[in-house]
């Protein structure tokens, strides 16, 4: 028997990632689990190899982290409401080995993230999340691409 009862949402929060919300309800709602939602900002490792580098990301950390909270919060209000059983987090460094260890940490029973959050030069640069994330996590991980949703 599948018992889900702890789902996690990492969300970019891009439009891609919008459209992932319905399903991530679906989960929710029909297995009555709670749910956890995580957004990952790049740690300055990610910058050494750039002209800026780390020294320049470390003036810019915290503003980073309030402007991820508030987008979180606005995240949360807009398309979840109030409900009691959401937590959210903002975290840093790594985007597979931050959600990889946050879904270990929570014993999170399935992972419902989008395909295509970064395109192009960018995701040629910085990988696929979602492919690590499949490939590192422990639980199942359910892979949705964005630009085949129809809402």
């Amino acid at each position: 028997m599948i018992d889900i009862k702890k789902v996690l949402f990492p969300v970019d929060f891009t439009e891609g990632s919008k459209k992932i919300i319905p399903f991530v309800k679906f989960f929710t709602e029909k297995c009555g689990a709670e749910l956890y939602l995580v957004h990952v900002i790049r740690g300055p490792e990610e910058f050494s190899g750039f002209e800026m580098g780390a020294a320049w990301f470390s003036s810019f950390e915290q503003e980073l982290l309030k402007g991820a909270q508030k987008a979180m919060d606005r995240l949360l209000y807009e398309e979840f409401g109030n409900g009691a059983d959401i937590h959210s987090e903002v975290l840093m460094g790594d985007a597979v080995d931050e959600i990889v260890n946050y879904a270990n940490k929570n014993e999170i029973d399935i992972i419902v993230m989008g395909t295509h959050g970064r395109k192009g030069l960018e995701k040629v640069m910085f990988g696929s999340v979602a492919e690590g994330v499949v490939k590192s996590a422990s639980c199942p991980v359910l892979t949705v691409n964005p630009h085949k949703v129809k809402l």
